[in-house]
């Protein structure tokens, strides 16, 4: 199946909440080469992004009967497992998380969150993304560099101000700081940029 039909994964999933074997494998064969895909521009490690394929999948199966179809198409709420296990793998990790601006480039994130959920841009939106990704690529090396982990881990990893300053082992007040003098930095550059 070259496409990823919504209706028939959802069947798949409705039978994986009857646990089906079967379906289950589809589902799988059918959809974990984009799944992987979406981890990887996360993770940027094969190794890591083949953990988190493998923690999701498990999560898929012991959660389809969960799945709510009126909430989410069957892609979306797989790839919304899959991004919170890759940043679970993130908050775990021991070294400092610097934001990766090639990622950025072309759509990056935004074009693969969008194919995935099924709404891919049209050719002019992901010229503008990609305009825009640059833009703020360039405005985010700008920043001091623990102001840019302040809020790489804040906004792209979704962490909240209180787990960031634990993931620094700084106190959250300067956090907090850091990420409101950055934000604003990167308006205004992204105001210089778009006045361009």
């Amino acid at each position: 199946m070259s496409t990823l039909d919504p209706q028939q994964l959802k069947a798949w999933l409705a039978a994986t909440a009857r646990h089906d074997r079967q379906a289950f494998r589809q589902l799988y064969d059918t959809t974990s080469p984009k799944l992987f895909g979406f981890a990887l521009r996360i993770l940027s490690r094969r190794e890591a992004a083949e953990e988190v394929l493998q923690e999701s999948f498990i999560s898929i199966w012991n959660n389809a009967s969960a799945y709510q179809a009126s909430l989410a198409a069957p892609m979306t709420w797989m790839t919304t497992i899959v991004r919170n296990k890759a940043f679970d793998l993130l908050r775990r990790a021991d070294h400092a998380v610097e934001i990766d601006a090639d990622i950025y480039k072309e759509g990056g994130m935004q074009q693969a969150t969008d194919e995935l959920a099924g709404q891919a841009p049209t050719p002019l939106e992901l010229v503008q993304l990609s305009e825009n990704a640059a833009a703020l690529a360039q405005c985010f090396k700008r920043l001091e560099g623990l102001h840019r982990q302040a809020i790489a881990l804040a906004f792209y990893h979704d962490l909240s101000h209180g787990d960031v300053a634990e993931q620094m082992q700084l106190p959250i007040g300067t956090v907090k700081t850091w990420i409101r003098r950055g934000l604003e930095r990167l308006r205004l550059c992204l105001a210089k940029w778009e006045g361009a």
